[in-house]
């Protein structure tokens, strides 16, 4: 029975020392964390709050300030990096590249610390335009721990300056489980059969091809452009068959290449079929924008009455601006001539609304354009046009 009380007593018994223990830890850790906020200047605080409240030039000035007394202290390496940033961000791309190549002088950047610092030297190079320099640092990134960063950074170089080899090089370096740059490479031996469909080198051009649909067999593009190689060497038939299937990669590039597949079908003697074909296609794909090209062949091949009559019909089907725009170009010589002008001033208002509220937009970052790009100058992503214009 004492052995028992014994055992209850002797943890009470150990309490006071417990808490004492505890109250000396946090005595000690409380001082350490107020020591340490002594010794941090207080320009540092008033440059977080000036980069709170977006105020970059009051912030320059005051990490500048912290940075001149704390340079030969192991705390000014992260701050040094951090201010050749925000030197970077502001446009100050000398002052970011003065900053960054006096760390890499210190001897005490080494390893990890000096791969950090050259991967911000490239970007300063690369923002300030020097291209080549920026390139020639990254290149000698991409062993180390920065390899997958300056890689990344290297395909948006190679991108840039279309230099679509090196930039399939790159993705294909970067090509792994999680994300494979199928699409991207695709894209890129794309550009490289369009550069040699210009040049008339036709045999390059669908070699380009043929590799862009084996990395990603539902690019749309790479039909297109062999339809356009099959036109340019008049395999009409060829030229249908590649604009055709498109189809069934994704129907909505059909209005790209809707006139194109006219064409072919019309060297073939067969234009009532051709247009027979696109009708097909608005009347399974509303959203398609063929109206223009449907009333314009329709137009030649079965005269006015019955190309404006078809005309209305289609666009019924999903009316829009353009539509309601072209149904009023087609009434006009049919209305009462005191109404005629009325009419026409309506459909000039209808147009002009039309040309600034129907554009492409990019799916991703939804940059707009009156015009059609593949690779998107707002965000680079690739594809990502609506291929039909919208109301934006």
């Amino acid at each position: 029975m004492d052995t028992v009380v014994w055992w209850w007593i002797i943890p009470v018994c150990f309490l006071p020392v417990f808490f004492a223990m505890g109250w000396f830890a946090a005595r000690v850790d409380m001082r350490a964390v107020l020591k340490q906020a002594k010794t941090v200047p207080t320009d540092f605080y008033a440059g977080v709050d000036a980069l709170v409240d977006k105020n970059t030039d009051v912030a320059v000035r005051a990490f500048g300030d912290v940075l001149a007394k704390q340079e030969d202290t192991p705390d000014a390496y992260e701050l040094a990096v951090s201010m050749g940033k925000l030197y970077r961000n502001r446009g100050e791309n000398d002052k970011a590249i003065a900053l960054h190549q006096k760390l890499l002088d210190s001897p005490d950047i080494i390893g990890e610390k000096r791969q950090r610092v050259l991967y911000e030297l490239g970007q300063d190079f690369q923002n300030a335009g020097l291209v080549d320099r920026a390139e020639q640092i990254f290149q000698g990134l991409k062993e180390g721990n920065a390899g997958k960063l300056a890689r990344e950074v290297l395909l948006n170089i190679y991108q840039q300056d279309r230099d679509w080899e090196k930039a399939i090089e790159i993705a294909q370096e970067l090509s792994h489980d999680a994300q494979t740059y199928q699409f991207e490479i695709a894209q890129f031996y794309c550009e490289l059969a369009q550069t040699s469909l210009f040049r008339s080198q036709f045999a390059a051009a669908q070699d380009y091809i043929a590799l862009a649909l084996g990395y990603n067999r539902k690019c749309t593009r790479a039909n297109m452009l062999r339809g356009d190689v099959a036109m340019a060497e008049q395999r009409y038939q060829d030229a249908i068959d590649a604009y055709a299937a498109i189809e069934q990669q994704n129907h909505v590039y059909l209005s790209m290449v809707g006139e194109k597949l006219f064409d072919a079908y019309q060297a073939l003697d067969q234009a009532e079929q051709g247009l027979n074909v696109l009708i097909g296609y608005i009347r399974t794909f509303p959203q398609l924008d063929l109206i223009d090209v449907i009333y314009e062949k329709a137009l030649v091949l079965r005269g006015e009455e019955a190309a404006a009559a078809l005309t209305a019909e289609l666009v019924r089907i999903q009316p829009d601006l353009r539509g309601a725009y072209r149904l009023l170009g087609m009434q006009l010589s049919n209305l009462d001539p005191t109404w005629r002008a009325d009419a026409d001033m309506m459909r000039g208002i209808v147009g002009r609304y039309a040309r600034k509220a129907l554009m492409y937009r990019c799916r991703h970052c939804h940059f707009k354009s009156q015009v059609f790009f593949w690779h998107c100058p707002a965000c680079n992503k690739w594809e990502t046009f609506t291929p039909n214009k919208i109301e934006v």
